[in-house]
């Protein structure tokens, strides 16, 4: 029976020829897009901005090392594109409290060893040690026993508050008997002690400077003058475990002169660079890179290499820091631009989740859209197999209109239900099951017996065509060609 017309026109408005289900995708993708979604903002989450254009940094007095290095660092950081601020300070003291003081807006700064407190700073990371910083005293005594308690009763220039000499030399004389009242202590540093020591009106300087300073060699140039050699070095390395003994080689500041005219043992705390915890990675990075530009040389208290260092610091190691003295410059920073090696850095922390998410998504949603497209087909299967059944168990000849109005309202959906063209194959099938029900209903009516169906050629879904099954038609044999 032809399908009704009417009822085509009406729902052939249903039939949409494509390759591909709208509604099935957004059914099934729109669920993979909203968790995508979410694994791009849970790694937005962990993603660091882009580090700022500049930074500022707590040097020291003018004409000390600090400040000196300081500027050097600057002309690093401006070739890769950054700006570094110096800000001048009284030393190492001073720093850290600008550093500790948020309004102050110091992102990083020189520190003395043995000065800083991390229970007293929560918020301060170490980049790490730097050089060494001798710690010179001078003095006009007529001889060096090489021991501070000498100095008791004695005029002693230990620097102004705010310096790092300072807390560091009042440390040490308490640790030889020397409080309050046993030395007479000046605020003199620099040049200055330099000459107040040299015209008589102290008795002893004492300086924490690198051996390239200049009033060092005047010092040691002055035959009135004598340079203390520390003959407790070891025990002070002991003590105070922020102090390491070094030896300044005889010559090492004249060979012509013999300066000195013998090898001096001293004490030196280490030199740190201190930052705030908040710094940018990428920023640590580059002040790493810049430190090991400046300082990674030999020296006459260290080899080649040596410094910077994440040995014996005040405060812990950033991470940044830890990962640069282990293995040196990330990755992408040695064989790439820092602009590009910096965007990859910040997008590598987003792409890895997706990743995760994308990759079993895409093995899951075919899978899933099949299956809901061969749902409609096998639901029409469904109903055709509950109405043969119907047919074949209790045929009612009264009833006969309603089977075949139930027959062709199936090829109807079958002609006009939206399947993609991947599975017309499946729709032509399922056609040709629908008029093998019809052809068992024409035969009930008709008062003969129903014949099993037959497959088709291709079977049912999921069924094998048994090649044994398929019968000849009544009629005429074929000639017999052999003969007989």
């Amino acid at each position: 029976m032809p399908i009704p017309a009417p009822a085509l026109r009406a729902r052939w408005r249903r039939l949409r020829i494509s390759s591909l289900s709208p509604r099935d995708l957004l059914a099934v993708g729109l669920p993979a897009l909203l968790l995508l979604a979410a694994a791009f903002w849970f790694a937005s989450r962990f993603i660091q901005p882009a580090p700022p254009g500049s930074l500022v940094m707590a040097t020291g007095s003018v004409e000390g090392a600090y400040h000196q290095y300081a500027q050097r660092y600057r002309d690093i950081l401006a070739r890769k594109g950054f700006d570094l601020q110096l800000r001048p300070t009284d030393g190492s003291t001073e720093n850290l409290a600008l550093l500790d003081a948020e309004a102050d807006g110091v992102d990083v700064a020189f520190v003395q060893g043995g000065l800083g407190d991390p229970e007293r700073s929560p918020g301060l990371l170490s980049l790490g040690g730097l050089y060494h910083e001798p710690l010179w005293v001078f003095h006009r005594l007529p001889q060096d026993t090489g021991r501070l308690s000498d100095l008791r009763g004695k005029r002693v220039a230990i620097g102004p508050e705010g310096s790092g000499t300072r807390p560091l030399a009042l440390q040490l004389l308490r640790a030889n008997g020397l409080g309050p009242g046993q030395v007479r202590l000046s605020s003199l540093t620099g040049a200055a002690a330099v000459e107040a020591l040299r015209t008589g009106r102290v008795d002893a300087v004492v300086l924490i400077a690198a051996p390239q300073a200049g009033y060092v060699a005047t010092l040691l140039r002055d035959p009135a003058l004598r340079l203390m050699n520390f003959a407790q070095a070891d025990a002070y390395t002991k003590k105070f475990l922020f102090l390491s003994k070094v030896v300044l080689p005889r010559g090492s500041i004249d060979l012509v002169r013999d300066l000195p005219r013998r090898d001096v043992v001293l004490v030196a705390p280490t030199a740190q660079l201190v930052a705030r915890e908040d710094l940018h990675p990428t920023l640590q990075t580059l002040l790493l890179q810049a430190a090991a530009e400046v300082h990674g040389g030999a020296g006459l208290f260290q080899a080649v290499g040596e410094f910077p260092s994440g040995r014996q610091q005040d405060f812990p190691l950033s991470n940044e820091a830890e990962r640069f003295h282990r293995g040196g410059l990330p990755f992408l920073q040695r064989i790439l631009p820092l602009w590009l090696a910096i965007l990859i850095e910040r997008l590598w922390v987003m792409v890895l989740p997706l990743v995760a998410v994308a990759i079993p998504l895409s093995r899951i949603i075919p899978p899933v859209y099949n299956w809901r497209i061969r749902q409609r087909i096998l639901e029409l299967y469904r109903e055709l197999r509950l109405l043969e059944y119907d047919i074949r168990s209790s045929f009612d000849p009264a009833k006969s209109l309603e089977y075949e109005q139930k027959i062709d309202a199936l090829e109807v959906a079958a002609y006009t239900r939206p399947i993609p063209l991947g599975f017309t194959d499946q729709v032509y099938l399922l056609r040709q099951h629908i008029n093998l029900a019809r052809e068992t209903l024409r035969q009930m009516q008709a008062g003969a017996p129903a014949q099993p169906a037959l497959p088709s050629a291709q079977g049912q879904p999921g069924e094998k065509v048994r090649q044994d099954a398929v019968t000849v038609p009544d009629g005429p044999a074929p000639p017999d060609r052999t003969g007989a």
